[in-house]
């Protein structure tokens, strides 16, 4: 498993962050790699529930000759500040993306979202086509009606009540105990992770912990993708799926215990112009688990959409 140190050297930790206004007086985190390079197509990368900008940086650190990447950190989350309304929406954390390809100004970018970012990528990819050139999705939180038994703690976290009771439960975990509790839902072999990975996870934890508006980002992100998952006609996420214009690679592991590998079908046959990679060892965060097979699936994309790149042996 390729680890979280970047071709530089530099830990992903310490790759420069800076904070862009995006939406009135809402502004998100961007993190880029030490050798980001600004004369490459434009990516943006959108992490799931719970996740920040650093769920991306292993395979971003495999794609540094293919794509200049910008990973946010969404409204709440990593080191973005909560949403000014205090909308958590998907829609509103659509709006937070739209905002950051804008600010760009560099046209359509290489559009990528894991779990809920992929709820948000979709639904982003879907209102403006002319936002987004490509779209990668890794376990997209799309609606399934039979969700795995696994996935319902974390659906509970909607529930009013549910989150300071759970917190009540656990105060005496260390941030090293819930961590582990974590990789474990999240990780295909949680085994694989490196103990520089789990320490920088463990360090990211115990900041957030230190966040005041932490449990509210999480369960009102959590209501927002539930929330969703009810809504009908155009803004029913499987009918924006089948609206998206943009090239799309699906990648799903057969060991996530979030979202249900089965689901995959249904999203190939949706998605007008789809591609999909099961990944037989990943859980729900294959750009983690497996950097390099993802950037190389993303390049195929490419590839198999007219603009090749090289390879990721060549360089």
């Amino acid at each position: 498993m390729t680890t979280t140190q970047a071709v530089s050297g530099a830990p992903a930790a310490a790759w420069p962050v800076r904070t862009v206004p995006v939406v009135g007086e809402t502004t998100v985190a961007v993190r880029r790699h030490p050798e980001h390079d600004a004369g490459q197509p434009p990516a943006v990368l959108v992490h799931g529930l719970g996740g920040s900008s650093l769920n991306w940086a292993p395979m971003v650190a495999n794609l540094l000759d293919a794509v200049a990447a910008d990973m946010v950190d969404l409204p709440g989350f990593g080191f973005s500040p909560p949403p000014h309304d205090g909308d958590y929406s998907v829609s509103a954390h659509c709006r937070a993306v739209e905002g950051l390809i804008l600010s760009l100004n560099r046209g359509p970018v290489h559009l990528f979202g894991n779990s809920m970012g992929g709820a948000v990528a979709t639904r982003v990819a879907a209102r403006r086509p002319d936002l987004v050139r490509t779209l990668t999705l890794v376990s997209p939180a799309l609606p399934d009606r039979k969700p795995q038994v696994t996935a319902l703690p974390t659906a509970m976290m909607a529930v009013p009540g549910f989150a300071a009771a759970l917190n009540r439960v656990t105060r005496n975990m260390t941030p090293e105990q819930r961590t582990r509790v974590s990789v474990g839902l999240c990780f295909g072999e949680p085994h694989m992770l490196s103990e520089r990975e789990f320490s920088d996870f463990v360090t990211e934890y115990r900041r957030r912990l230190g966040l005041p508006y932490m449990v509210d980002a999480f369960t009102k992100s959590a209501r927002g993708v539930v929330t969703s998952y009810l809504e009908r006609g155009p803004r029913s996420l499987w009918k924006q799926a089948a609206a998206v214009q943009a090239p799309t690679l699906l990648v799903y592991g057969r060991r996530d215990k979030l979202v249900d590998s089965r689901i995959a079908r249904r999203a190939a046959a949706t998605f007008p112009d789809a591609r999909l990679l099961m990944v037989p060892d990943s859980g729900h965060v294959a750009m983690l688990e497996h950097p390099r097979v993802v950037a190389r699936a993303f390049r195929d994309l490419l590839a198999d959409t007219g603009k090749p790149l090289p390879s990721a042996e060549a360089r």
